[in-house]
């Protein structure tokens, strides 16, 4: 198998590049980017040397971009042609990654509320816990089951601040020692995306303040990334519920993530939390 730096990889890459360039190009007319139609046209889209113009770089080099010929590039000409090629967020990542390049951070938004669309998703897990978090931690939406499995209450406003402050969820949660390096990493290694935003270290400041575990940890300087982690609560009423938390980005509100907790397989955490619910009125029928 060929690895990412092996020359059967370069070539695959070259190849892509040239035929994405080629089929952007196509899909992009004269009138698209204010510019006239030049004449009859053999081929739909945009010339080469009008893209070389409007992207501001000499025709040669653009042909040999186009043509998969190993030469440098810099993240300044590949914004460029991106603009000159009405590229999408998306199609402009792809671009930098077919030009050996690390996309740039895509900006963080400030704390949203979520979309109807994803309370709708919220509501109708339960009787499964949800959550939406910015990329502070902060809660931006708790669903009931949640608050009932894991005891969030009206004080609880940051994921962070909750697990290391929050006596309820700290006896709830079976392993939190254990837990609890991989959350202080967690949270360090999001803090690392974005270096310029002092509201990360504002958070882990106070919160060393109180937290002598948190603290300890933080000054690790450990970082660990994660998209799935399995939670096991003891709960006074229903006893113990394993589940299987699953983190998904929200791409409207870049750096919030919506996690979803699924009762593990194998366990009779379904039963248990549909019985804890049902006393608290909250269980929701699920089509068979």
């Amino acid at each position: 198998m060929a690895t990412p730096d092996s020359p059967l990889s370069r070539d695959e890459r070259r190849t892509e590049l040239r035929e994405f360039l080629r089929s952007r190009r196509a899909r992009v007319s004269p009138a698209d980017v204010g510019m006239p139609a030049g004449g009859r046209r053999r081929t739909p889209g945009l010339r080469r040397e009008e893209v070389a113009v409007l992207a501001g770089v000499g025709v040669s080099w653009y042909t040999w971009l186009e043509q998969g010929r190993d030469i440098k590039v810099s993240e300044q000409v590949l914004d460029a042609i991106a603009r000159a090629l009405l590229l999408g967020p998306a199609e402009r990542a792809h671009l930098y990654r077919l030009a050996g390049l690390n996309p740039p951070q895509t900006p963080s938004a400030p704390s949203a509320a979520p979309s109807p669309e994803v309370r709708r998703l919220l509501d109708a897990w339960s009787p499964r816990p949800g959550y939406v978090r910015d990329r502070h931690w902060n809660f931006t939406a708790v669903n009931d089951a949640a608050r009932v499995v894991f005891g969030y209450g009206d004080s609880d406003h940051n994921c962070l601040v909750s697990f290391f402050t929050n006596v309820r969820y700290r006896v709830l949660h079976r392993n939190w020692a254990g837990t609890a390096t991989d959350v202080a990493a967690a949270f360090r290694a999001d803090a690392a995306r974005y270096p310029d935003d002092p509201e990360f270290g504002r958070i882990a400041a106070d919160l060393a303040a109180v937290s002598p575990e948190f603290a300890e940890l933080w000054a690790r300087h450990d970082v660990a990334e994660h998209t799935s982690a399995v939670k096991a609560v003891d709960h006074p009423d229903a006893g113990t519920m394993i589940f299987d938390a699953t983190l998904l980005p929200l791409p409207e509100h870049p750096g919030h993530h919506l996690i979803l907790h699924n009762p593990r397989p194998g366990t009779d955490t379904q039963q248990r939390l549909e019985t804890l619910l049902r006393r608290h009125s909250l269980v929701v029928p699920h089509p068979g």
